[in-house]
């Protein structure tokens, strides 16, 4: 009996936020799955040009240097990535800033909101604009197997599910992604595009690793999930990977929560 894989052969995708963390393993399993990948990358240039290499080289793998706070940002990385490969079958919306110090409300400044919501939703609605442009130009993938025009994945969190104390900025992005996930599989789904949403809990990754390496903070946060530790990254970006196969064919405008049950205990 032959096996069951995760394919995404002959697709291009595109991974904002992809030389590290999450990103990083997303753009590898992706590549791994078939697809030709490109990624954004903000400052992380040297890991962008391994990860480039790791992956196939330009011919299969494309780190573009990309700054994404605007509208315009997100349709220009789009139109880079459409260049680099001819097409784009997959948008995941990594991206996003958590700024790691805790500031109540009432000191939280202007400029910390407006840069937190710029960078976490401003671009993924430009993103989102011309992802769903180009695929409607498109048509079909000739290898999708569901016979979709696409899949866009968005990344929220556990915050914008309960909320997150001292950082409302940060928990109001990902709970707009999660309502913005809604919205586009009401609007999407009947025209051939699958939109989902992962929400992770706590992730081991160089964002995090500040508040996860200090003994008293990682070792409360690890007893507040059930399954008692916190996620790698590749155990955020299998199920990205799953949600734009034909295995996920009939799966539209679902909030995977990936976050070892810590959503659920509060």
């Amino acid at each position: 009996m032959a096996g069951v894989s995760l394919v995404v052969e002959g697709k291009v995708a595109l991974v904002t936020g992809g030389s590290r963390g999450i990103g990083a393993e997303t753009v590898r399993l992706f590549a791994a799955a078939g697809a030709r990948v490109v990624f954004s990358y903000r400052q992380a240039k040297e890991q962008a040009h391994a990860l480039m290499a790791e992956c196939g080289g330009p011919t299969r793998c494309i780190g573009i240097e990309q700054e994404l706070s605007t509208p315009k940002e997100g349709w220009g990385l789009v139109g880079a990535a459409v260049r680099a490969f001819g097409r784009l079958d997959v948008l995941v919306a990594n991206h996003g800033v958590w700024p790691a110090e805790d500031v109540p409300i009432e000191l939280m400044t202007e400029d910390q909101w407006r840069r937190t919501v710029a960078v976490n939703l401003d671009s993924v609605f430009g993103l989102v604009q011309a992802a769903v442009t180009q695929m409607e130009l498109q048509g079909p993938s000739p290898k999708g197997a569901d016979g979709s025009k696409g899949h866009i994945v968005l990344i929220s969190s556990t915050a914008g599910q309960r909320g997150e104390a001292n950082h409302a900025d940060y928990a109001v992005t990902k709970g707009a992604l999660i309502s913005l996930t809604k919205s586009l599989s009401s609007e999407l789904a009947p025209r051939g595009i699958r939109v989902n949403c992962v929400a992770p809990g706590w992730v081991a990754t160089e964002m995090s690793a500040s508040t996860l390496d200090d003994p008293e903070l990682g070792a409360k946060i690890s007893a507040g999930i059930p399954v008692g530790r916190v996620a790698t990254a590749r155990e955020i970006a299998g199920p990205v990977l799953f949600l734009c196969t034909p295995l996920a064919g009939f799966i539209s405008g679902e909030i995977l929560n990936v976050n070892g049950g810590a959503v659920l205990v509060g």
